[in-house]
């Protein structure tokens, strides 16, 4: 079990922990990680792109002109697809481009992606990641002092706190989820993820830190379900 050391948003020293071998110390599987990828980014496609056929084009239904003797070649509807304003052959249509990847698979791959940061030494562990009041400034000091100013940053809160997300959501560099929401391609697309201390025994849970232990847990939304699945 891989032992990280806990800092204070002023980067010094506060402590260490250890990170739970369930999620940060596994096979990293690149084929997994790839296939969970891939199904989010299709999930994240509208798929609303429509072209009308010429069946759906208004107007064309007379004959533009007789059959024979005019010299022109023969057409049948001014809305066939070589007419300007007319039908697309072939065109696009709405379609759904999710796709289903077992709730194993997904568990799997967002293990690989967080040991494989883990080993590298890119997880920073910060007790007490919050402000009272929402500020800029105040969120960037705070990475530089964690050493993270000018990489890619993946910001992982145990609740949603309105004053520490509005700090950091102007920072082009940084990206903030939820623990229920943690995912394989948020944590890939950064160089370093950034755990607030009291979000780690919460990863795969499908809760945060606001949540009761009732049941009535929180989910995260369908393209980022993994870390709740």
């Amino acid at each position: 079990m891989a032992s990280v050391d806990v800092k204070d948003l002023a980067g010094k020293k506060v402590g260490s922990v250890d990170l739970p071998a369930a999620w940060f110390d596994g096979k990293v599987n690149v084929g997994l990680m790839h296939e969970v990828v891939t199904a989010q980014l299709a999930a994240a496609r509208q798929g609303t792109h429509k072209t009308k056929t010429r069946a759906e084009v208004r107007g064309g239904g007379r004959k533009p002109w007789r059959q024979k003797g005019t010299g022109r070649a023969r057409q049948g509807s001014i809305r066939s697809p070589q007419w300007v304003g007319g039908g697309v052959a072939h065109g696009r249509t709405p379609k759904d481009w999710s796709k289903r990847v077992n709730k194993k698979v997904k568990r799997a791959a967002l293990r690989s992606a967080l040991t494989d940061r883990a080993r590298g030494g890119n997880v920073t562990i910060v007790r007490e990641l919050g402000f009272d009041a929402p500020r800029t400034k105040d969120a960037a000091a705070a990475l530089a002092a964690l050493g993270h100013a000018d990489v890619q940053v993946l910001l992982v809160l145990a609740d949603n706190t309105e004053a520490t997300t509005k700090s950091f959501r102007n920072l082009q560099t940084v990206h903030t989820l939820v623990v229920d929401q943690l995912n394989t391609y948020d944590v890939l697309r950064s160089d370093v993820v950034i755990f607030d201390e009291a979000a780690l025994d919460l990863i795969g849970t499908g809760r945060r830190a606001s949540t009761p232990d009732d049941g009535d847990a929180t989910t995260a939304p369908a393209q980022t379900e993994e870390a709740s699945a």
